[in-house]
């Protein structure tokens, strides 16, 4: 029985240290003006045709294609961004691209698809 409780101890130890690595945050589309007030930038990681179609105003074009070859030219580590889609897909697999290479970020769990503020074309 001893073994067994020191097993099971060991078990539980090591699954929970496997799975308490760290992660980004996602938040909800009404919240992106509040979290720009507080300094964070927005990142549309749609499709460039699809960004020139309407964007927030003031956000970075940052297609996940490029992201995915490793091109994160023109992203600054320093600033806080927050990562938006269309639909909220493509945001997370970005957004899980940007915190494995350190960037601090915020995923939007809804996309442009919900969004209700002003629009910005290209």
């Amino acid at each position: 029985m001893k073994k067994f409780i020191i097993f099971l101890f060991v078990a539980i130890f090591t699954l929970t240290a496997c799975s308490s690595s760290a992660t980004y945050e996602t938040i909800a589309i009404d919240d992106i003006p509040l979290k720009v007030e507080e300094g964070y930038k927005v990142i549309d990681v749609r499709e460039t045709g699809e960004y020139e179609a309407g964007h927030i105003p003031g956000s970075l074009n940052k297609p996940l294609s490029e992201l995915k070859n490793g091109d994160i030219e023109g992203l600054d580590k320093n600033q806080k961004y927050i990562v938006i889609c269309q639909s909220g897909n493509r945001s997370k697999e970005a957004s899980s691209i940007l915190f494995d290479e350190d960037f601090m970020i915020l995923n939007v769990s809804e996309g442009m698809s919900s969004w209700t503020g002003p629009l910005e074309k290209n």
